[in-house]
């Protein structure tokens, strides 16, 4: 179910494929989903905030499945608390949304040193709690939002890569999927799109660099109605790959969710849906 180390050379006739649940800990309720899930047998990962507050407490729960599934960091740099001071980044003591990280990105405001060295310092420092709480490296590295794909963001992923994980040979996610494949889907085409387009300059940098990363990215939605995950889910198992990705958000919602993140009864749906 999971993969592990580098890509394989050799062409298969089925696919592996990474069914991961991201977002562990940024609330009980949605990390009690993702561990009955992962007790179930029907999740092969899931993706871990570590800047959240409730990590240190959850992070016990996933040791009985860290040998049936990847446990991996998602690392956080919108809407929550940094671990460490961020003066520039977040100066009220909070990350940006991605409406204002994006156009920063983009429009190279990222670059600023004092700015890139925050953005490196609070990579470091959820790397940190990763394995302080685990007692080892991640077995993969991703971002909340995708963020780890934007400028100067892709570049620290990167040096953790050559530096802490060098060792761990731990998969780096890439959310790159052929333009044919996403238009055929007809979900979330725009948005899908986009997120391709924004991974392509890592998708080359890892590959320069001899890192391991699936070769398909599927699960980008709208939440457009109440029926998402029924009608979506089959078609993301559709395309080609040998190690695709398939991202969810299966959880329970509460109040701790629903103060930080505006995707509730969704995650709720979505965990029947895999719990069914």
């Amino acid at each position: 179910m999971a993969f592990r180390g580098p890509p394989a050379r050799r062409p298969t006739k089925q696919n592996t494929v990474v069914l991961c649940a991201d977002d562990f800990a940024i609330s009980p309720g949605v990390s009690a989903a993702i561990i009955d899930l992962l007790a179930r047998q029907r999740l092969s990962a899931t993706s871990c905030m570590t800047a959240s507050r409730h990590w240190p407490s959850l992070a016990d729960g996933l040791a009985p499945h860290a040998g049936s599934a990847d446990i991996g960091l998602h690392l956080t740099l919108t809407d929550a608390c940094p671990l460490g001071e961020m003066p520039h980044l977040a100066p009220d003591g909070r990350l940006p949304p991605l409406g204002r990280l994006l156009p920063a990105a983009l429009t190279r405001r990222l670059e600023r040193p004092e700015i890139a060295a925050e953005i490196a310092a609070e990579i470091r420092r959820q790397l940190d709690a990763f394995v302080s709480a685990r007692g080892c490296m991640p077995d993969f590295v991703d971002g909340h939002q995708h963020v780890h794909l934007l400028p100067v963001i892709r570049g620290e992923v990167l040096a953790l890569f050559a530096g802490p994980l060098a060792g761990a040979r731990p998969y780096l996610r890439v959310c790159w999927e052929p333009p044919g494949q996403i238009l055929a889907r007809r979900l979330a085409v725009v948005k899908a799109s986009v997120v391709a387009a924004l991974s392509l300059p890592l998708r080359r940098q890892a590959r320069r660099r001899a890192i391991a990363c699936n070769d398909s990215f599927r699960g980008v939605s709208n939440y457009a109605d109440a029926g998402t995950s029924l009608k979506e889910f089959p078609r993301f198992l559709r395309g080609t790959g040998e190690r695709p990705i398939v991202m969810c958000h299966p959880g329970f919602a509460d109040a701790e969710l629903a103060a930080v993140d505006a995707l509730t009864d969704e995650r709720e749906r979505e965990y029947a849906y895999f719990a069914s």
